[in-house]
Parts: structure tokens; C-alpha cells; sequence
């Protein structure tokens, strides 16, 4: 059967140079096992773009596959991206696509530079594919390039930056989304000579920085820098590209016994500063990068406070030397997070406040969980539970995951220093209105059923917008409670004055009805609705829904 969605011969090199960039050789032979063992379930394609596949491994795992996003493609198994599933399924399209699904397994030895080469050939007029002066031009200066790289060790990283510069100077995609980031990586790791792990490390981690760096504008304007338009693909680009360098970050930090690794680490750390403290307000990424680098790659290798203060000197020194430049919010925010490392909090929480009043609402969310994350892994509890306190009001975002972590960090203290019970909750009415679900949530979790109500009753919540599980241990345990939560919702049902409202006024009465006998208190329940069918004895339709409901003859 014809796939409904062809691919041509630029997207199938494409394809090949991601392979090789996202996936190492043990991963691809064994996807290739998966494939040949017919393990490739399910396979659709909803666009031309898209895969959506289930495959059989030790359970069904789903991969969800964007072919010109491999960075944002997930599969449900636990390694979650770049695994042997994600494979498997990209052979099952290749094959589809009557391509050679060898030309996968051996994308590591495909010899990159020569299939683009032989792509562009390819696509390009008759009298381009001739030898001409410029395609000589372009072949010296990839050799050029390959020449330049092989002395990359010894280089520092600005030079690396220019490298990578004339390297992207080859992309012929000049749209800035994710094929240009595809492309411009692919015409980097192309050059990549033998280089120790260490510095292989950073030899990624800076091509995605460099690549990033194309994307976001940098605007300097006093105080905070101007927005700059970002496009909506070029965002969707930019954001993969961050979500790449996390993992880089994430990872192992590099082994520091290697030749100028420890230069190269302050390099990246100067280069991280400088792009933080000049970044404009089209999000974080810079930014983020800066705290993971010393979140993951500083903080485990260096305990020494030494280079906490130096930092914070650099730091300080910045306003002077950016002057205008100088994107003060982040600035004060780096501040902050060397006074954390350094066990100054009372300096860092102030910051933080003073950062608030000056930014309101500007704070990101994933920055602050970060330093909970970090006085956390120092398992200094409480500390935990005065940062806790302190940046608890300052998470406005609604992310569910922010917030998440955030209570899981209560959850943390409160196993370490119970008695801190009492500030937790403090300091999650302090949060309110925008926690709200959180703090739900937390009261339930910890059987405040009486709290719990008090709230439902301040925010008028509707009974019959709750799961039958959430009501059914406050039914349990504390019935009279639910009382005048079932009550109050009845007469604002009523008072509706429509079939609609009567209806769900009659489901409440049946749930009260069932309450006060569960709790011996017919008497109550007798009175209660005789009061309320003689006061509402005009409303026929009401009167209509109470005989259907069966709770009048």
C-alpha cells in the first residue's frame, strides 16, 4: 500500500543526519531488533510531520514522533526519548517509504558532509551541479572548517563559538524554526573531531547554545531589556533547543582531570554570566542554563564557598561594566542564589523581595523551584522550610508541576521537622487565591476535613462538581460536615428559578436525605424539608422535580 505522505530525497538525508545526532549505535541496533521482530504494533501518520506509534516491548509503550522536532518526540517508556522504541518506529517508516532501512543502522559511518553535499547536488539547477568556482570555494571551506576543528582542545571557546558561526554559515535554511536548528547542529557535529568525554561534553552543550543564541534576540534597554518579536515557530524551536540543554545539564558533570577542562569550565561560565545578565524578556533560557550549570556541573565538583563569593564579585562588578545593558532582574536573581550557596539567606531572601517589588509577577516559576531544589540536595531541612516560606507567595505561574514540587518539598520538611506543620499551612493561605487546587488538595491529603469545607463554603464551590471519591472520606469520617456545604448549594440551586437548577437541587436533597439517616437524624431531615417545601410550594416545576426525584409522593 502507497504511504499517504512521501518523503523526498533532502528529507530522507535529513532524516539519516538526525538519527546519527539523536541516537547512539547500541540504541539503533537494538530498535532495529524491535523492527525485525515486528514489535511495531501500530503505526499512523496524521500529517506528514507526525507518527504516532504503539510498540510491544517488555509492555506497550507509546511514541509520539514529530519528524522535523526530534527534540519534543517522547515515547511512554521509562527512558522517554532517543530510545530503541523511537528506533523501531522510524525503520517501520522507512520501510514504508521504500527507503533502505540500512542507510539508518549505519548513520554513524554514513559520512555526513558527503550526503548533504550529494544532496544539495541533487536539488540544485543543471548548470549549479557543474564544476564551477563556487562550488570549489564551498569545498575548501569546509576543509578549511574540518582542519580548524581538529585543533579544538586547544582553542578556547570563543573560538569554538566562531567555528560553530561558520559552520551555520553552510545551513541553507535561513527560516529560524526547528529544521534550521536541525540543519545548523548537523553542520557542526559534522566538523566534531575525537575529543575526550569531558570535553565532548561541552562541545554539545555549547553547539546548542550557540544555535539558541541565533534564536532569541538580545535587545540591552535600561532596566530590564525590551521584548523583541519572536515568530511562533522560531519560539517552538527555541523552546526544544532549552529542553536539549536541560538534558545536557542534567547529565554527569564533566570529569575535571582532563587538559583544560577546568579553563573551559570557567569559560562556559563567563560566556552563561553574560547572556543571563543581558538576556531580553523573551523568556528564561539563558537563564535557566545559568542555574543548571551550577545546579549540575559546579556545585557537585566544588564545595569550596571560595567560588561562591568570586561569583557574586563578577556579579557585582556586571552593573558597572553592562551599564544599560544590564538586565536587572536576573542580575539580582543570580545574586540571590550565590547568597544561597553560600548560606546567606537572610541576604538571598531579601534580594529575592526586593527582585518582586521591582518585578511583579515577572519572576519565573522554574527558577524559583530551583533553588528549593538546591537547598533540598543540601539537606538542610530548615533552611528548606524558610525558603519554602519565603518563595511560596512568589509562585504565580498556575504549572501544575511547580507547584507539585513545591508541596513535595513540604511534604520533605514535615518528615524532618514535624512541628513545622503550622507555618506550612500559613504559608499556603498566603498563597491563595492562585494555589488554590494545591491547597485543596494538601487538606485532603492531611484529613483537615473541617478546613477543607470552610473553604468550599468561602469560594461557593458546587458540590456536584466533585468526584464521589473526594466527598466519600469527609462522608466517612466527619458526615455533619458536608451539611452546610449541601445545604447553602441547595438554595442557590433553587434560587436559579429553572429546570436546570431544580434538577441539581434535587440530587443534593437525595445526597442530604441519605446524610441525616447515615447519622440517625430523620427527625432533622423531616423538619428541614418540610420547611422546605412549604416555603418553595409555589415553584410547580421545582415541585415537579421533587416527585420525579421520588422525595415527595
Amino acid at each position: 500500500m502507497k504511504p499517504a505522505y512521501l518523503m523526498d530525497d533532502i528529507q530522507w538525508q535529513q532524516l539519516i543526519q538526525n538519527v546519527a545526532d539523536h541516537f547512539n549505535d547500541v540504541t539503533i541496533k537494538r530498535g532495529f531488533q524491535y523492527f525485525k521482530q515486528g514489535k511495531v504494533k501500530e503505526f499512523v501518520m496524521p500529517d506528514g510531520e507526525h507518527i504516532a506509534a504503539v510498540v510491544d516491548g517488555s509492555e506497550l509503550y507509546e511514541v509520539d514522533f514529530h519528524l522535523s522536532a526530534f527534540a519534543v518526540s517522547r515515547c511512554t517508556c521509562p527512558v522517554r526519548t532517543n530510545c530503541k522504541h523511537m528506533i523501531a518506529v522510524l525503520l517501520k517508516y522507512a520501510n514504508e517509504q521504500k527507503r533502505p532501512v540500512h542507510a539508518l543502522l549505519n548513520a554513524h559511518s554514513a559520512g555526513f558532509t558527503r550526503l548533504a553535499a550529494k544532496a544539495d547536488t541533487r536539488t540544485a539547477p543543471a548548470s549549479a551541479s557543474r564544476p564551477n568556482l563556487a562550488t570549489d570555494h564551498r569545498e575548501a571551506a569546509r576543509s578549511a572548517l574540518g582542519k580548524t576543528a581538529s585543533r579544538l582542545a586547544d582553542m578556547p571557546i570563543s573560538e569554538w563559538h566562531d567555528l560553530f558561526d561558520r559552520c551555520i554559515a553552510f545551513n541553507p535554511v535561513n527560516t529560524q524554526n526547528s529544521q534550521y536548528v536541525q540543519r545548523a547542529l548537523a553542520s557542526i557535529y559534522a566538523v566534531q573531531p575525537p575529543l575526550a568525554p569531558g570535553m565532548q561534553q561541552l562541545f554539545g552543550l555549547h553547539a546548542h547554545l550557540r544555535v539558541l543564541e541565533k534564536l532569541v534576540p538580545q535587545s540591552p534597554m535600561p532596566g530590564y531589556p525590551a521584548h523583541s518579536y519572536m515568530g511562533y515557530y522560531t519560539q517552538i524551536a527555541a523552546d526544544e533547543l532549552k529542553e536539549a540543554i536541560e538534558r545536557d545539564l542534567e547529565g554527569p558533570p564533566p570529569p575535571m582531570n582532563e587538559p583544560k577542562q577546568e579553563a573551559r569550565m570557567a569559560e562556559t561560565l563567563a560566556y552563561l554570566r553574560r547572556k543571563m545578565l543581558t538576556e531580553s524578556r523573551n523568556g528564561t533560557y539563558f537563564s535557566d542554563a545559568y542555574y543548571r550549570f551550577w545546579l549540575y556541573w559546579v556545585y557537585p565538583e566544588q564545595q569550596n564557598p571560595r567560588i561562591y563569593a568570586e561569583e557574586l564579585q563578577h556579579l557585582q562588578a556586571a552593573e558597572e561594566e553592562l551599564g544599560t545593558a544590564l538586565a536587572r532582574l536576573p542580575w539580582m536573581l543570580a545574586q540571590s542564589w550565590m547568597h544561597v550557596y553560600q548560606s546567606q539567606d537572610d541576604h538571598a531572601w531579601t534580594l529575592l523581595q526586593e527582585a518582586e517589588q521591582a518585578f511583579p509577577l515577572k519572576i519565573s516559576s522554574n527558577q524559583l523551584i530551583l533553588f528549593l531544589h538546591a537547598l533540598r540536595e543540601a539537606g538542610e531541612w530548615s533552611r528548606l522550610k524558610d525558603g519554602l516560606r519565603h518563595i511560596g507567595p512568589l509562585l504565580h505561574s498556575h504549572r501544575d508541576d511547580h507547584l507539585q514540587d513545591y508541596i513535595h518539598d513540604w511534604n520533605l520538611v514535615l518528615h524532618h521537622l514535624p512541628a513545622a506543620e503550622p507555618e506550612m499551612w500559613d504559608t499556603l493561605v498566603s498563597m491563595l487565591p492562585f494555589a488554590g487546587g494545591m491547597y485543596e488538595e494538601t487538606l485532603l491529603a492531611h484529613k483537615k476535613w473541617r478546613q477543607w469545607i470552610d473553604y468550599q463554603l468561602s469560594i461557593r464551590s458546587e458540590p456536584l462538581s466533585f468526584r464521589v471519591s473526594v466527598l466519600q472520606p469527609i462522608e466517612k469520617n466527619a458526615p455533619e460536615l458536608l451539611l452546610p456545604f449541601y445545604h447553602q448549594a441547595v438554595e442557590r440551586y433553587v434560587l436559579e428559578k429553572n429546570r436546570a437548577g431544580y434538577k441539581a437541587a434535587v440530587k443534593l436533597l437525595k445526597r442530604l436525605f441519605k446524610l441525616y439517616k447515615k447519622m440517625k437524624q430523620e427527625t432533622r431531615w423531616e423538619l428541614f424539608f418540610t420547611s422546605f417545601t412549604s416555603r418553595h410550594s409555589r415553584l410547580r416545576a421545582l415541585q415537579e422535580e421533587l416527585r420525579k426525584g421520588k422525595l415527595l409522593s
